[in-house]
């Protein structure tokens, strides 16, 4: 019963805590009440499965994924450089390349903006569980077939992104650069492009988790002996619940620096924007 009025107690704290800093303007209020909150979370995780006494295969205490992950961490990046940077990361950069330049050529035909858009739609729409082992016996079982995977699943939502922010420029404009002679490349460089990137930039953060739960899920259907989804699926087998829930650490931690840089990216790129003014 003590236990459960300290953890009452810690929980009113720290949400009395946050309100505090949640009324105060500044950047250091604003780091410190989504760590409070974290921390708060992670310590009443540890304090229930230490007083309910919950099985480790059901739910790991915070302490044991922990050490779970410091203790396997060469392992852990072994299958975060062949998940993460082969599998969805060379798979979202050659889905995006190939999206930008697919809108492109819809941009400049009539034809293709009336064929192609529904026909990506219908494959946007199909179930990765039955597309993935489909690439997985195409491609072979190494990284490629996970690229092949993620650029399935976030070539459409760029391209329709970037369909739209090509579409997105003020007729105003477009007339006066054609009044100034410029060509199709001149005004797609100087005016079209650059008013489509806070679309794309859209759809480049929506993709970035797509991304990685592409290549972890076609792990599934068939990896060499590393991988994020192979380790998921043979320590479910083995019953180590702490090593999966290291491997999701992993994957949670990647996918906020992998969509942290691209929000930096946009920032950078997009400042001119309304979105971007404090």
């Amino acid at each position: 019963m003590s236990n459960a009025f300290a953890m009452i107690a810690i929980w009113l704290g720290a949400v009395a805590l946050n309100t505090v800093l949640a009324r105060r303007a500044g950047r250091l209020p604003s780091v410190l009440v989504p760590m409070i909150f974290g921390a708060t979370i992670l310590v009443l995780w540890e304090m229930a499965c230490r007083r309910l006494a919950v099985p480790a295969v059901i739910l790991p205490a915070p302490s044991q994924i922990w050490s779970a992950f410091a203790g396997n961490l060469p392992l852990l990046w072994g299958d975060f450089v062949q998940t993460i940077l082969k599998g969805a990361l060379s798979g979202w950069l050659i889905g995006a390349a190939l999206a930008v330049v697919t809108a492109i050529a819809i941009d400049r035909s009539p034809f293709l903006q009336r064929g192609l858009l529904p026909i990506g739609n219908f494959v946007a729409a199909l179930p990765i569980v039955g597309v993935a082992p489909i690439l997985v016996m195409w491609f072979g079982f190494d990284w490629q077939s996970k690229a092949a995977v993620v650029v399935v699943m976030v070539f459409f939502p760029i391209l329709v992104n970037m369909v739209a922010g090509l579409k997105a420029t003020d007729a105003l404009a477009r007339d006066q650069i054609a009044t100034w002679g410029a060509s199709y490349a001149q005004a797609l460089v100087k005016l079209r492009l650059p008013a489509a990137l806070p679309f794309l930039f859209n759809g480049l953060k929506i993709t970035t988790t797509l991304a990685l739960i592409g290549a972890i899920v076609a792990e599934f259907f068939g990896s060499p002996t590393r991988g994020m989804g192979f380790r998921i699926s043979t320590a479910v087998g083995q019953l180590d619940m702490a090593l999966v829930w290291a491997e999701i650490l992993v994957a949670a931690l990647s996918g906020t620096l992998f969509y942290g840089i691209v929000a930096l990216t946009e920032k950078r790129l997009t400042f001119w924007h309304p979105s971007q003014r404090q």
